[in-house]
């Protein structure tokens, strides 16, 4: 028989270390199980941790933490679908406890990304009015944006 309540203790005592050790940035991924007779039992979490390498970046005015893996929309870049690009305005470069920041940009640090789409937000809609003078204008805005995979960090 499997011993539910130790696997639980053990997940969320290496949960509670890594987070008192200052071990950086860890993502859980999350597993719900339950018997085969088919009643209901209580549910628990499986808490796997992995240490991401981070980086911050600078691109169309904002600033963004990404990791290897993740999906981001930022500011238009004109560059084709499926295209690679290096973003080499990177602010600041982490993995676990260790963060190396730049002055203002860390030296020889880039992020490699792909190109996944070319799109265009919701729609935001504008009014304006002045009371008591017959003036009212509507107005839409839609912004642009490209949505990139981080493929790696080189630091």
């Amino acid at each position: 028989m499997y011993n539910w309540k130790f696997s639980r203790f053990k997940s969320l005592f290496l949960a509670r270390l890594a987070l008192e050790q200052g071990s950086g940035r860890f993502s859980h991924s999350w597993m719900a199980r339950e018997k085969e007779n088919g009643k209901k039992q209580e549910i628990f979490f499986i808490h796997s941790m992995r240490f991401h390498m981070y980086a911050v970046i600078k691109t169309g005015g904002k600033q963004y933490k990404v990791a290897a893996g993740e999906k981001l929309k930022v500011e238009q870049i004109p560059a084709d679908i499926g295209s690679q690009i290096t973003l080499d305005q990177v602010l600041a470069v982490g993995a676990g406890d260790t963060v190396k920041f730049g002055a203002p940009l860390v030296e020889g640090a880039t992020v490699l990304v792909t190109v996944i789409a070319q799109g265009r937000h919701d729609k935001v809609k504008i009014f304006k009015m002045r009371r008591r003078k017959h003036y009212q204008k509507r107005q839409g805005h839609r912004q642009n944006y490209t949505e990139l995979q981080i493929v790696s960090i080189n630091a």
